[in-house]
């Protein structure tokens, strides 16, 4: 009976190696199948490029394509029309004023007005601010002191096709509604009053002047 025992414990442990050596290799067969599947997987072909769905979620085919800047043109004199007979040419219907608001809403009734009446408006700009300093001589002393300085703004409307008979109603209706502190004035358009709206440049006056 006492011999019987060790071959009871080697029986036992045969069966715990086989059980041992057939949990390894299905967790070597395991790892062999993920290797395999990761090969497979990085070698395979990115084929969803060719499909349609491509792209979805980019915004960038949305926008609308940049256009290229075009570099500023210079600002060319217009033809001066010198009218007929029974039109006028080119007016320039100028209002000044030391107040700006007062009279931008001017030159914006003004400009209205010609579109109700059926009135070709050329355009409508403003004219480049003046500042005029006022200075006064003191009673004993011969300087001169600074007392203030004056703002000049200016708009102008310049219209065309003016027929002579309704000339003198539309001066008379923009008359009738001219605010207290706005100078009027109408005036052919001409070539001086095109280069008046340009910036003067003395400097590269000089040196186009010394080229020359």
């Amino acid at each position: 009976m006492m011999a019987a025992v060790p071959k009871v414990l080697c029986l036992e442990k045969g069966v715990l190696l086989r059980q041992v050596l057939a949990l390894s290799r299905a967790a070597t067969a395991r790892e062999n199948r993920l290797c395999a599947a990761g090969d497979a997987l990085l070698g395979c072909h990115r084929s969803y490029r060719s499909r349609p769905t491509h792209g979805i979620g980019k915004f960038k085919y949305l926008l609308p394509k940049e256009v290229p800047k075009r570099k500023k043109e210079k600002v060319q004199m217009k033809e001066i029309s010198a009218g007929t007979e029974y039109q006028y040419g080119d007016i320039n219907i100028q209002m000044t004023s030391y107040d700006l608001c007062l009279v931008e809403h001017f030159a914006q009734y003004v400009h209205r007005l010609c579109n109700r009446l059926s009135i070709q408006v050329n355009e409508s700009y403003a004219m480049p601010t003046r500042t005029n300093e006022v200075l006064f001589l003191e009673e004993k002393g011969s300087k001169m002191q600074l007392d203030a300085v004056l703002t000049t703004h200016q708009r102008v409307v310049q219209i065309r096709g003016l027929s002579s008979t309704f000339a003198p109603i539309l001066l008379e209706i923009i008359q009738s509604s001219q605010p207290e502190g706005v100078h009027l004035l109408m005036k052919q358009h001409t070539e001086a009053d095109f280069k008046s709206r340009l910036k003067s440049r003395p400097e590269l006056e000089e040196l186009l002047a010394e080229m020359s």
